[in-house]
């Protein structure tokens, strides 16, 4: 039996129990508090091996797709998990809330000589509602010689390795609005077709076939030159500060380090550089675990891995320890109940969230995840929070209520791919039953954003008040459902997507794009879709805006500059550079 000290709550014992340590934590009153370290994953991970049976493994991936391929807002959450080594003859569709993980410790560990495919039959063609999924640590050689990842928001493509082009539109190519790839090799070629926008990071593609409005590309090997708007393609030959995401794998979980102007894939040349946490070093929840029970963990010095399932807080989870992993797997969905804050972040070091959906309770909550303390000003450049894959909503499972979604206030925070979303459709989406202000209020200086998608809110959409902030890719659609404009703003036309502050002296941004589409009201005008300060030290590069189907308009694209988007014809209106 092994002593150590995790947390200034007293002496820890530490004893193995199948294979996982097992922390009993000794107060000072010499009351005792066990906490299980580690532990099984639960039953919605299934773990597949090479030994197991093609046609088993296929099966049971039919029956997860089966259920969740038209499961939109249901319950249950999956993980699909490869343990390394080659698999024959699958093809593995992934449906709603379902991810793929390969476990070993590169993409090329799992060989998968078969397809990983998103299609969108379900929806009569229609690609713009497949969010909730991911694929991650995978190499792939598809049959055809092409993978089809037809999806929308809040679907990453991580860490895979593509032998073969990569079709990223539906069979017919109907509409299609995504999406995000990050640290992936594609030997053919990336195929947008019909995707409407997409952003691909620190990714290496032998070539990009098309663009339709808003192709972003930053620190990708093979990417095609700097051309928007003709072809729509904004391109950064490095990204300036990036962390990849921690995960899973059968070493535990893998924290990749932090880098700077880095381009192409973490792996190129061996192991992505970082370094291996022990599962007997996280609490593993379950759902219909306490946030007593998890922030008691989290005092203890333990890391948190939230397992797939739905997870109902009444109190504010509270991660205050330095370089804490907070990693769901399977779309682990936190609601909170009464109001509460359901998860807030200390202003300290190297904080990893990542892997979680908010989803807004009844009661108002001010905010879904906040980063540091309201007026905090500690230096983290050496050492950012990171804030990746990580989805908010409001509305669409039911009627939710929140004040805002992300709220960071810590400065040098890197936000690597979120969708924060309004419901526009599903249960409890209206003007007054999902009320909502703002997706991202950004409080931090020197705070870097890659991949937002922030739609639907009520009012400004992304406020920036920090100084020295950067943002490269911004998806955007402004509210569907302002009943009349002077129900929207009385005192304006509306508000904006993205909205700097007057204050600030220094923004830089590349590759945004926001639409309106006012279903309620078709006469509804937004003054802009972007407001900054007319300043030297803030700068937008390669900025859209467009009226769907002409349901409304958007009178200039950033403050008073660019014409209007309007009209049937569904054409964006660009201005390559601001001021």
């Amino acid at each position: 039996m092994k002593k150590k000290r995790l947390s200034a709550l007293g002496a820890v014992v530490a004893t193995v129990v199948g294979g996982y340590a097992a922390v009993t934590v000794l107060h000072a009153d010499a009351a005792e508090q066990e906490v299980q370290a580690g532990g099984d994953l639960g039953s919605n991970v299934i773990v597949f091996d090479p030994s197991m049976a093609a046609t088993d493994i296929q099966a049971k991936a039919d029956e997860i797709f089966k259920k969740q391929e038209s499961n939109q807002f249901g319950t249950d959450r999956y993980v699909l998990a490869f343990e390394p080594g080659t698999y024959n003859g699958l093809n593995i569709q992934v449906g709603f809330y379902t991810s793929v993980l390969g476990l070993g410790q590169n993409p090329d560990d799992v060989q998968i000589n078969g397809d990983l495919t998103v299609d969108a039959g379900w929806f009569d063609g229609n690609a713009t509602q497949n969010f909730w999924r991911s694929a991650e640590n995978l190499s792939i050689t598809p049959v055809s010689g092409a993978d089809r990842w037809a999806v929308a928001q809040a679907a990453p493509f991580r860490r895979m390795d593509v032998h073969g082009d990569l079709n990223l539109a539906p069979d017919g190519y109907g509409w299609a609005s995504g999406g995000y790839i990050a640290d992936s090799r594609i030997s053919g070629a990336q195929q947008p077709y019909s995707q409407q926008q997409w952003f691909t990071r620190n990714s290496e593609i032998k070539s990009n076939e098309n663009g339709v409005w808003n192709m972003t590309f930053s620190g990708v090997k093979g990417a095609p030159a700097q051309s928007f708007p003709n072809p729509p393609y904004t391109v950064l030959p490095t990204s300036p500060v990036t962390r990849e995401k921690p995960y899973l794998y059968d070493g535990g979980v893998f924290v990749p380090d932090l880098a700077h102007d880095s381009s192409g894939v973490s792996w190129a040349n061996g192991n992505t550089p970082g370094k291996s946490l022990p599962l007997s070093e996280f609490y593993v929840a379950k759902p219909g675990d306490s946030a007593a029970t998890i922030n008691a963990a989290l005092e203890q010095g333990l890391n948190l891995l939230l397992t797939p399932g739905v997870y109902h807080v009444d109190d504010t989870i509270k991660v205050t320890r330095p370089d804490t992993v907070v990693l769901g797997i399977g779309y682990a969905t936190i609601i909170p109940d009464n109001g509460v804050t359901p998860m807030q972040v200390s202003d300290v070091d190297g904080v990893k969230i990542a892997g979680v959906l908010f989803d807004a309770g009844t009661a108002n909550s001010e905010n879904l995840l906040v980063i540091g303390e309201d007026g905090a000003s500690a230096d983290h450049a050496a050492n950012p929070v990171s804030v990746q894959d990580v989805f908010f909503r409001i509305g669409g499972a039911g009627p939710g209520k929140a004040t805002n979604s992300l709220l960071v206030n810590s400065d040098d925070t890197v936000i690597d791919h979120i969708w924060a979303w309004r419901a526009d459709h599903g249960a409890g989406a209206g003007w007054t039953e999902n009320p909502a202000d703002s997706g991202l209020v950004v409080n931090g200086d020197d705070v870097t954003g890659y991949g937002l998608f922030v739609e639907h809110y009520q009012k400004d959409n992304v406020v920036w008040n920090g100084e020295n902030g950067r943002t490269i890719f911004l998806q955007n659609e402004m509210p569907y459902d302002p009943p009349s404009q002077d129900a929207w703003r009385a005192d304006a036309k509306g508000y904006a997507a993205y909205k700097v502050a007057d204050t600030v002296k220094n923004h830089e941004a590349w590759g945004l794009g926001s639409y309106c589409n006012f279903t309620a009201d078709e006469s509804i005008h937004a003054e802009h879709g972007f407001e900054v300060p007319v300043t030297d030290g803030v700068k937008l590069h390669d900025l859209l805006t467009v009226s769907l189907g002409g349901k409304g308009t958007i009178d200039h694209v950033v403050n008073q500059t660019g014409d209007a988007a309007q009209g049937a014809e569904t054409v964006p209106v660009n201005v390559v550079s601001f001021p």
